[in-house]
């Protein structure tokens, strides 16, 4: 992983600002990065390599999702009734 990655998750305080979800409101904001999170990690150890790269979803959806979602999103994912597409 390149430096400058590993520098930035290191550094990671909060969300920063995405101009794909420009209004207070961040609750999509929180979905697709857990989205991104589920997706990342799932084409990475496809192809056998190392998922650290996903870290830096994982560390956004965890600032801005609330835990109680979450938890119910990873309970529905083990269940296999998530309504996303990952």
């Amino acid at each position: 992983m390149s430096e400058a990655i590993q520098e930035k998750i290191k550094n990671y305080r909060t969300a920063p600002f995405d101009a794909r979800f420009p209004n207070t409101n961040q609750t999509r904001n929180c979905y697709q990065n857990y989205l991104d999170f589920h997706r990342c990690t799932k084409a990475l150890e496809e192809k056998g390599q190392d998922v650290a790269p996903c870290d830096w979803y994982q560390r956004v959806y965890k600032s801005l999702c609330p835990m109680s979602w979450v938890s119910k999103w990873d309970e529905q994912i083990e269940s296999g009734s998530f309504p996303g597409k990952i």
